[in-house]
């Protein structure tokens, strides 16, 4: 099961006044790269600098406002809690957000100051989810997941409901899966058109739990490598909802190195004059990776983030 057109259209219009529909942007240094005609969705100039505003906003419009009034929770390595904490300035509510202790200091002081209260706990990004949801459900308040909630899929489908209006003949899609969420929602709603959209779900070889669990037929649990994926890094709950779409929908996986990654973010200071996260990175790196497959076609590359700390930014520009 995964939302409808209809519901990703609906919800388009619900979150309209708090988010960007972020610029579709042709890229001629990375056409003739790739030779193809490569489209950049511009995430990373999205409120937050991520995509994740999208699936935040739907979630907290669709609670009571009684629940709203008793304040949310939250887990994230860093864009979700932001996109959170924004949501809940946005319509008047307060926020707790769990990170895990390796959470990025620029994505936790981004939680901060859109006005989260953020606490540390685990070591992994799944530890910290498993936590804030037993906080929540103690407290008897309302938990936000990342991902594994289908109004959090259902908006972050937005995006594709703005990529098919931006570029109706697109080929082929490739998006940096984590939980999964952004990449279930664009899919559900390219893949449901009269021409089907080819999606390439993009991770790092560092931590590749959603390709490697839909390899296994299901979820598996790995170690979280260090990685400069940090936002896509980390386990996948249990009972993830976003597995089956990520498994059914998607067309490919493909698994980029380190050194990709942070090849790519150079390349988008060097080229292309805009600052990615490590996500964002992974999507490019893969298209610079498949150059071969991609000849020829419409390619669009999410750039699902700009949070990058300065730590890493500077470690990725020494290499």
């Amino acid at each position: 099961m995964h939302p409808t057109t209809q519901q990703i259209d609906d919800t388009t219009r619900r979150i309209r006044p708090y988010v960007r529909e972020t610029p579709l942007d042709y890229s001629p240094y990375l056409s003739q790269l790739v030779g193809a005609e490569v489209y950049l969705k511009l995430e990373n100039m999205q409120h937050t600098g991520s995509f994740k505003v999208r699936g935040a906003l739907n979630k907290l419009l669709a609670l009571s406002a009684a629940a709203r009034a008793a304040g949310v929770v939250a887990a994230s390595s860093g864009n979700h809690g932001a996109a959170v904490a924004y949501g809940a300035t946005a319509l008047g509510c307060s926020a707790t957000i769990f990170v895990p202790t390796h959470a990025s200091p620029a994505k936790v002081a981004n939680m901060a100051g859109y006005g989260a209260e953020v606490r540390h706990v685990g070591e992994d990004s799944l530890e910290s989810e498993l936590f804030a949801r037993r906080y929540a459900e103690e407290r008897g308040l309302a938990y936000l997941s990342p991902y594994n909630d289908m109004d959090v899929v259902t908006g972050q489908g937005t995006l594709g409901a703005e990529l098919r209006a931006q570029l109706p003949n697109l080929d082929t899609v490739l998006v940096t899966v984590g939980g999964g969420g952004l990449a279930a929602g664009v899919a559900s709603y390219l893949k449901a058109g009269a021409r089907p959209v080819r999606l390439i779900g993009c991770q790092p070889a560092a931590s590749a739990v959603m390709a490697e669990s839909v390899r296994a037929g299901h979820i598996v649990e790995l170690p979280s490598l260090s990685t400069l994926s940090d936002g896509s890094a980390g386990g996948i709950e249990p009972d993830a909802i976003t597995f089956s779409m990520c498994r059914d929908l998607l067309d490919d996986y493909l698994l980029v190195s380190e050194e990709a990654i942070a090849a790519a973010i150079r390349l988008s200071l060097d080229k292309l004059h805009m600052l990615i996260e490590g996500a964002a990175g992974v999507a490019l790196a893969a298209l610079l990776q498949q150059q071969e497959a991609l000849r020829g076609q419409r390619v669009v590359v999410i750039l699902c983030g700009a949070n990058i700390s300065l730590a890493a930014l500077r470690g990725v520009l020494a290499e």
